[in-house]
């Protein structure tokens, strides 16, 4: 990179385009720009071409919920199994949790048609104005992240106050309420879970109103042409309570456990559940938030992320106490709703 490179110029450039990584791939750059390069560092261990036998061994859980609404029994085998998760891991999947195989589909796939639709139709959507409810950028944190992701994302406000359906852009309007009305009654479920696993009331966290806010960021993952030198989601964990993922079928998701960075596989109709940094638990449950990341492949991709995170504040009542602080998320061919 030259000494002469205007960092803060360039970013401002690209942003004031309002047309995102998406824009810069549709111009056909063969190059990308240097501030969305990662240092060296940041990026071993993470491309799945360094992993090792042992790594490529280990997986995440895989949670069948079906049954432990109504089986008491079945419920008690399955509030262990999230426990152990929880503290081996904070990084889980589940299955048959409720909500409709078209449901996750259709959100995938219209979070795509919007991120793939003219730059005009895109722009009436570009801002950095936290204050709105629905907002599409590229990296939330351009101006001041070390480095750019490679992605795109469209935020969505949900719950308490879910915004006017006409704020929503017409791809995904319909859907996007369908999908969060469903995550919602799942992160409920599993607030009640995750309350057993603790030993209190199964109503505990949701009476703390852990699943009051609801938001939802749909990440875009757009070809890069040059995939060694960035990241679609740097590594972070998630500040928020809960983190509900759908992850597309090009996958790309990367959780760290023991200092080894473990692939995450797509696994069709799964939500991926990460314990975020606000559901602070006692160290017999959860010892800490994991770290993740979306490396790269080389199509584009979209992946769904919920996250509730309603409350500024962690809790702080009863056996609910933290080691230490956290950090953040985002990913790579993907798109995503938190």
């Amino acid at each position: 990179m030259s000494i002469d490179y205007d960092r803060a110029g360039a970013m401002k450039a690209f942003d004031e385009t309002k047309a995102g990584v998406k824009g810069l791939v549709d111009a056909g750059i063969r190059k990308i720009p240097p501030f969305f390069f990662r240092p060296p560092d940041h990026l071993d261990g993470i491309n799945p071409s360094n992993s090792d036998g042992a790594t490529a061994r280990l997986q995440i859980p895989v949670i069948d919920l079906r049954g432990s609404d109504s089986d008491s029994a079945r419920r008690k085998e399955v509030v262990a199994e999230l426990r152990r998760a929880s503290e081996t891991l904070g990084f889980f999947q589940v299955v048959n949790h409720g909500v409709p195989a078209p449901v996750l589909d259709e959100m995938l796939a219209g979070v795509r048609t919007f991120n793939e639709a003219a730059a005009e139709v895109k722009r009436e959507y570009y801002s950095r104005d936290p204050a709105k409810k629905v907002r599409f950028n590229s990296n939330f944190d351009l101006y001041q992240a070390p480095a750019a992701n490679w992605r795109d994302s469209l935020s969505c406000a949900m719950a308490p106050e879910p915004p006017r359906p006409d704020e929503l852009p017409l791809a995904c309007r319909e859907i996007t309420f369908q999908y969060a009305n469903h995550i919602q009654k799942v992160g409920i479920f599993l607030f009640e879970l995750l309350s057993e696993a603790l030993g209190l009331n199964r109503d505990h966290l949701n009476e703390m109103e852990c699943a009051k806010g609801l938001g939802v960021v749909a990440h875009y993952y757009p070809p890069c042409p040059e995939p060694h030198l960035t990241l679609g989601i740097s590594k972070h964990s998630d500040p928020d309570f809960l983190t509900i993922l759908l992850q597309d079928q090009i996958g790309g998701l990367q959780v760290v456990h023991q200092n080894q960075w473990i692939d995450v596989p797509p696994l069709p109709g799964a939500l991926i559940v990460n314990i975020g940094d606000l559901l602070q638990v006692s160290n017999s449950c959860r010892k800490n938030s994991p770290w993740w990341c979306i490396s790269w492949s080389e199509t584009d991709s979209p992946e769904v992320e919920l996250s509730k995170r309603d409350r500024s504040n962690a809790p702080t009542r009863d056996p609910i106490v933290s080691e230490k602080p956290l950090k953040i998320m985002i990913y790579s061919n993907v798109v995503s709703f938190i």
